[in-house]
This record gives structure tokens, sequence and C-alpha cells, in this order.
């Protein structure tokens, strides 16, 4: 009888010990940790394009996604590692929202659509959805050897991303075509900002998009 009870018992608690070890092992999807990754670096990208390269320090991003900070080593081995791949993100953020509104139209539209995205009020008024090159590009022209290399390897990134859409019909052309686009409108973008109102951010605006809609 005791023999019974005693194997009972030690049924119950192998059980109890396996739920346990079972709920921690299986307390996170496989895919937890990357989505998590990315959550980081799309909230770190973000918060550069806001407040700037000094944006994206441990603790705030830690919070933002509400980590502990000792959580940041799991994830990535310097504050520089996780600022390139934010700085990526916000790449790979404004090229995917362009090539957007470029799609499936024919060349002439398709970088007049761009143009009039990039230069919409909405856009200059929402720094943290916009183009790291209209928030950043004085800073990231300031860091160190090696990062300017990896920023410039994205900024080729974006040129090519964005080039079958410009007007032209060499690459050459099309080449050239990005260059004084764009230009011209990340330094539309930058002053519009520094004005106060509405209506003064969107003079610039319209000026720069009038001005480039009739120039190509």
């Amino acid at each position: 009888m005791d023999s019974n009870l005693s194997r009972a018992r030690f049924s119950r608690l192998h059980c109890g010990m396996l739920a346990i070890i079972l709920k921690w092992t299986m307390r996170y999807r496989p895919e937890h940790k990357t989505e998590v990754h990315q959550k980081i670096v799309r909230d770190a990208s973000r918060r550069i394009r806001t407040e700037g390269l000094n944006g994206a320090g441990v603790a705030a991003v830690m919070r933002d996604t509400g980590l502990t900070h000792g959580g940041f080593y799991k994830h990535f081995r310097s504050k520089d590692e996780l600022l390139l791949e934010s700085v990526r993100e916000a790449f790979r953020e404004i090229e995917g929202n362009l090539a957007h509104v470029a799609e499936g139209l024919h060349s002439e539209a398709a970088w007049k659509a761009i143009v009039k995205a990039y230069l919409s009020l909405e856009y200059c008024d929402h720094v943290e959805r916009g183009c790291p090159l209209t928030a950043l590009a004085p800073e990231l022209a300031r860091v160190d050897k090696r990062t300017r290399g990896q920023i410039f390897t994205e900024l080729v990134k974006y040129k090519d991303r964005m080039l079958p859409f410009m007007p032209g019909r060499r690459t050459a052309d099309k080449d050239r075509a990005f260059f004084s686009i764009f230009s011209t409108m990340v330094g539309a973008i930058e002053i519009a900002r520094l004005l106060p109102e509405p209506a003064m951010r969107e003079k610039v605006l319209t000026s720069a998009r009038d001005f480039l809609l009739h120039s190509f």
C-alpha cells in the first residue's frame, strides 16, 4: 500500500517537473528572438530619425521595447551594430514606400509620383518615417571612416532601387537624374522642417516640387 502511494506521489512530482520544464522551454516560439530583434531595429530606426544618432541609446531603445538593458547584448554585439542596422532599416523603409507609389506606372509617371510623395507635407511632418538623408545626413557625414563606408553602401542600394523609376533613356541619364532629383528633395525637406508654420513649409515643398516636375 505504502509502496503504491509512494509511486503515485513520485509520478505526480515527475509530471509536475515535466510541466515546469516544458513551460520554460516552450515559453517562446522559435521565431520569437527574430521578431524581438526586428522590433528593436524598427523602433531604433524611428528614434534615430527623430532624435539623431544619439537617440539610439541602449537604455532608451530597451525601454521602448520593454526589455532590460542587459537583454540588449543578446541581440547586438555593440551600440554601433544597432546603429548601423537602424540606418539600414531606415533606408529599406523609404525605398519600399517610394517604390510602392511608383511600381506599375510608366517611366514618366513613376518618377513624378516619387517626387510628389517625397515632397508632401505629410512626409515632411513625420521625420520618424522619412528618408534618413533628410534626418541624418550631416551626422552621417561625421561618423568614422569604416561606418561611413557602410553607410555609402546603403546609399548605393537606395540609388539602385530608385534608378529604374528615374527619367532618362540611358543608365547614365537616370543616374544623373537621381542625384539631381534627390539632392533637391532632401534640401527642400530640410529647409521646410526649419519653418514653424505648415503654410510656410508647404510653400517650400510646392516650389521644389513644381521645379522638378518641369525640369525633366
